[in-house]
């Protein structure tokens, strides 16, 4: 893509984006703009508080995850971002709608951001949700590492509760020595399932029973729960309570209990829960991650454990639950436009031949000779190319019917920036809830439909949340113009 090209499609996007703004964030964005500094840097933190040993991170502002960052709808944030890191980076914030400019992914919406360089993130938060941030820069090692954060904008009128709390979940991969194994990147881990850590996280300390979510008997608790991890699912879990889903990828649903079989929760997604702490001062209940057995073992995360005060209230609050929805535009079916992305590769899957800048290889080529193992639509590129052209061109406003058809034999959590979509169906059956996402699991040998209108415009990447996956050619964009 030429910039010249690139040049009119942000400016178009910083346009587009005022003009299609909601009349009611008018007054919001006149707010006074919030200053955030934002330092990624190398640093040494305690991964259990019970041993005296030390890990080596990469995090923001010297703090394991990124520090929490809290927003009203409607603020305004200034985020200064100052690279002390040994290597390029720039900062994703992840399923919220900015300005195409402000997207964060280096060689399509700015340059990277080189060792001891800077660059400002300017922008309304005009979605209420729990969202994350992280790089976009050589993501599959820098992610891992431990670069990523909560963000969580707040509803005007939130769900009453007594308490909010965050748990970012993630995975990290140590030695002997408790240090981090420096094997990013493998092409065992890019053709295959992705590297996932030996290491469970909750908020950047090892999981477990020490892991106490203290809770007091009554107490309404809004439970937000981040997959941050670089590419390990979780199925989740909560002994002894009725959990209530409220929200996917920071967006309303109607309230419908977790599965007993375990909530998935691919890499990049969120779920926020609503538990009515109803057990007995003293006691003490599991959260866990149901895993695979025999293949992934399951996880006790933490507990909910009950102190000894008496009950806040004897039966659960009656206030709703359910959240007021965001502004998304509804995609019509009767006009919309039908597009098709077919993904192949990995290193079980059938033959395949893809194109790298134009000229076709093998699968068995790409793997050995350019490092890469999967294709979207038959083309393959490495994370961020200098030079590439979008996959798919949509108008602006379009509604769009997309159609993805997975021939491989892995699972992809596929994510696309700028934008919400509803699921619409999986293998041809049409899904009832059909929710918002901004990221949903593709299994394999599966299709999955979604719908959205365009609305924002701009070059949109659109990967596979798996990073390795996406550094190994699951990478591309859409342009809306």
């Amino acid at each position: 893509m030429s910039i010249d090209r690139r040049q009119f499609l942000q400016a178009s996007a910083a346009l587009g984006a005022w003009m299609a703004w909601p009349s009611p964030l008018f007054a919001a964005e006149q707010r006074k703009e919030r200053l955030i500094e934002l330092i990624p840097s190398v640093f040494n933190t305690a991964l259990d508080p019970a041993s005296e040993t030390l890990t080596g991170v990469w995090s923001f502002n010297e703090q394991f995850p990124g520090p929490v960052q809290r927003f009203r709808r409607g603020d305004s944030a200034h985020f200064a971002v100052k690279n002390q890191l040994p290597q390029d980076t720039a900062v994703h914030w992840h399923g919220v709608r900015v300005p195409n400019a402000m997207d964060g992914v280096p060689h399509v919406t700015q340059h990277p951001i080189p060792p001891r360089g800077s660059f400002d993130y300017r922008f309304t938060l005009r979605d209420s949700g729990t969202f994350w941030y992280h790089p976009h820069q050589s993501s599959f090692e820098q992610v891992p590492r431990g670069l990523y954060g909560a963000l969580i904008v707040e509803e005007d009128e939130p769900p009453q509760v007594d308490r909010d709390e965050v748990w970012v979940l993630s995975d990290i991969k140590l030695d002997a020595r408790r240090q981090q194994v420096e094997d990013f990147g493998r092409i065992l881990d890019v053709a295959n399932d992705g590297r996932v850590g030996n290491q469970i996280l909750v908020n950047g300390l090892v999981a477990g029973a020490p892991r106490k979510l203290e809770v007091r008997a009554g107490e309404r608790l809004r439970l937000r729960l981040l997959n941050t991890a670089s590419a390990r699912f979780f199925r989740l879990a909560i002994n002894g309570h009725a959990a209530t889903i409220i929200a996917f990828d920071g967006q309303g649903v109607v309230p419908h209990p977790l599965p007993a079989e375990g909530l998935p929760l691919g890499p990049g997604m969120r779920v926020d829960l609503i538990i009515d702490c109803m057990g007995q001062p003293g006691q003490s209940f599991a959260v866990r991650d149901l895993g695979r057995p025999p293949i992934v073992p399951a996880t006790q995360l933490g507990t909910l454990a009950y102190g000894a005060q008496p009950a806040v209230r004897s039966k659960p609050l009656s206030s709703p639950i359910a959240l007021v929805p965001n502004q998304i535009a509804e995609p019509d079916l009767g006009k919309a436009v039908d597009h098709y992305i077919i993904f192949q590769g990995g290193m079980r899957g059938a033959p395949v031949i893809g194109l790298v800048d134009g000229k076709p290889s093998r699968i068995q080529e790409l793997i050995t000779k350019q490092g890469l193992a999967w294709t979207m639509n038959y083309n393959a590129q490495h994370e961020h190319a200098l030079m590439h052209e979008p996959f798919l061109h949509l108008k602006l406003g379009e509604h769009v019917l997309l159609h993805m058809i997975n021939e491989t034999d892995f699972v992809h959590p596929m994510h696309l920036h700028g934008h919400f979509f509803r699921v619409m169906a999986v293998n041809g059956v049409a899904n009832p809830q059909r929710e918002w996402r901004d990221t949903v699991i593709m299994g394999p040998r599966q299709s999955v439909d979604v719908a959205f209108v365009a609305d924002n415009p701009g070059e949109w990447m659109y990967h596979c949340h798996i990073l390795d996956h996406a550094a190994g050619g699951m990478m591309g964009t859409i342009a809306v113009e």
